[in-house]
């Protein structure tokens, strides 16, 4: 994916209307509760992927996909108006994996927790094995000498 400017201007921009035309304009019932999180636009800016998560499980997820897949002409015709470039990209809709990577990290830091704690209690009653180990000279016995 492309990095200058002018591809990151067009991005934003891509991802602002379309947040715009599914709040507004698309009335499609498959169309969950969707919220637009990132569009990146290709260096020659004839591809857009446009990033967004969906409210609710697997069945709303499938709905919504296909509600923006039907969409899609109408969106990108909205967003080739509104660029004003020679060029109006093709839109691709990826489904955003943060959520669900954001609570895998959350159950994760739970389990650290819970460990932790664990570890604090054991802590609690522990007695060290000898009083001062670096101190105290230790004698090794071999058994071997006889």
């Amino acid at each position: 994916m492309g990095n200058s400017h002018r591809s990151q201007k067009v991005a934003d921009r891509i991802k602002v209307v379309v947040a715009q035309l599914l709040e507004t304009k698309i009335k499609d019932p498959r169309l969950g509760f969707v919220t637009v999180t990132d569009a990146r636009v290709t260096g020659d800016l004839q591809n857009a992927s446009i990033f967004y998560t969906v409210l609710g499980g697997d069945d709303e997820r499938a709905a919504t996909a296909a509600a923006l897949e039907s969409a899609k002409g109408v969106i990108r015709s909205a967003v080739g108006k509104d660029l004003g470039t020679r060029i109006t990209p093709s839109l691709e809709f990826i489904l955003d994996g943060l959520p669900e990577s954001a609570q895998a990290l959350d159950s994760l830091l739970e389990r650290v927790h819970q460990l932790d704690a664990e570890v604090a209690k054991a802590r609690e009653n522990a007695k060290p094995v000898m009083e001062d180990a670096y101190k105290v000279p230790r004698v090794v016995e071999n058994k071997f000498d006889n």
